[in-house]
């Protein structure tokens, strides 16, 4: 479990969870099947970059719009309230992701779309006509 600015210690999680404070999402998400987070933009982004179903458990600002960006595209499924969250209602969802071969097609098709994207080089385009 990253933990980022969670503050979970590892004395609060069962044995079978390792938490750590970070680690790079281009290291990590090519290494799973399924990302689960909050729906931060950068969090958000990192899954989908990856190809992976993405599941979001938003709970504050901007997150619920990014559960339902990735809902809408079919790359992962209907953003879990908090406030709903329990083992039940997450191994549903990791189980639907991981087994619909739709929602892992469209997400692998998405990340290699934004992965093939310059992005940086889009942004200067941009910014250079909106300035000249």
């Amino acid at each position: 479990m990253l933990t980022g600015w969670g503050a979970l210690s590892q004395e609060r999680l069962p044995g079978n969870v390792i938490a750590i404070d970070e680690v790079p999402h281009d290291w990590l998400l090519p290494q799973t099947a399924v990302v689960v987070h909050h729906g931060g933009a950068g969090t958000t982004g990192a899954g989908l970059r990856a190809g992976l179903p993405n599941i979001i458990v938003p709970f504050i600002s901007d997150q619920p719009f990014w559960g339902e960006q990735v809902y809408k595209r079919g790359v992962g499924p209907w953003p879990i309230h908090h406030k709903q969250l329990s083992a039940e209602v997450l191994a549903e969802a990791i189980t639907l992701a991981v087994t619909d071969r739709g929602m892992r097609v469209r997400a692998a098709a998405l990340g290699r779309r934004i992965r093939a994207e310059d992005g940086v080089g889009n942004a200067v385009r941009l910014f250079q006509h909106y300035l000249y």
